[in-house]
């Protein structure tokens, strides 16, 4: 025996498997909001719906102070508060902030599912649940922002221009607050509505078919004649929306047969997005990519 075959055998240490950190969730917040400003599409979309939401109220208030002298003497001495505040955010607005908002909510998700980007995203965070979580957290967010920029510049602007003719109101005007909390939350829960049916769609075109129907052809085809009607039409976005956005919105029409109610039309505001949000989040666990 050889002096180098009595020397003990010492084995090698074998390395620790190294595992990678699970991914906080405030580095899936960061990860969708990198992708989400990214896309070339969003940043247009955004850019391009605020532009346009702005110009239709200011377009109203200028069309007003360009009529103001063919006016009849009592719609001008009737115009304020009333026709101050659908200037500040018009009909029209509203509709453009329900297809813009809801088409946009709609696409940050169903985008993924289109260019195939949500499959590397479900292998880099398994925990489906959380991924999508943080992507509706950033959206709401932004889409917060986006409701507070575009009512604020939509009443200053016009506001603004009224004022020439001594017709314009400021954040002083009593129930003033309710109805632009209203406008500021409408880009969120149409946003939110759309998110929802894309998780159920998952197709893009499909989805902003859905999102048109639901938000605003749905609400054309109901009135408030009979009362299976009234229903539905009240619990629609829009029509609450069209309620709440009012500076005395506790005085019901008297003359209408089914009026809606102010405090259940917050109601609407709060289910629409919160049903939304949950069918989205049962979903992604429940189906392949």
């Amino acid at each position: 025996m050889t002096t180098l075959d009595s020397l003990p055998t010492v084995p090698r240490p074998v390395p620790a498997a190294r595992t990678e950190p699970r991914p906080r969730f405030r580095d899936l917040l960061a990860a969708e909001w990198f992708k989400l400003w990214s896309m070339r599409s969003m940043r247009w979309g955004y850019g391009l719906g605020a532009v346009g939401i702005v110009w239709l109220s200011v377009n109203s208030a200028v069309a007003d102070v360009q009529n103001w002298d063919r006016y009849p003497a009592d719609m001008r001495a009737h115009f304020v508060p009333g026709g101050s505040l659908r200037d500040a955010f018009t009909n029209n607005a509203g509709i453009t902030v329900l297809l813009v908002a809801g088409v946009l909510g709609a696409m940050t998700l169903v985008s993924e599912y289109a260019s195939g980007l949500i499959r590397v995203s479900f292998a880099a965070v398994p925990a489906r649940r959380s991924l999508l979580a943080a992507k509706i957290a950033v959206l709401t967010a932004v889409m917060l922002a986006f409701g507070v920029v575009v009512t604020f510049s939509s009443f200053g602007l016009s506001e603004a221009i009224l004022s020439s003719k001594h017709a314009g109101i400021s954040l002083t005007q009593p129930g003033i607050w309710s109805a632009l909390t209203a406008a500021m939350l409408l880009p969120a829960v149409s946003a939110l509505v759309g998110l929802g049916l894309a998780a159920v769609i998952r197709h893009s075109a499909a989805t902003v078919v859905a999102v048109v129907t639901v938000l605003l052809l749905i609400p054309d085809f109901l009135s408030d004649n009979h009362y299976w009607s009234a229903c539905l039409d009240h619990a629609m976005p829009f029509r609450a929306f069209q309620t709440l956005y009012d500076l005395t919105p506790y005085q019901v029409n008297p003359h209408l047969p089914y009026p809606a109610q102010p405090a259940g039309e917050w109601w609407v505001y709060l289910l629409w997005p919160l049903v939304s949000v949950i069918v989205a989040l049962v979903l992604v666990d429940r189906r392949d990519v």
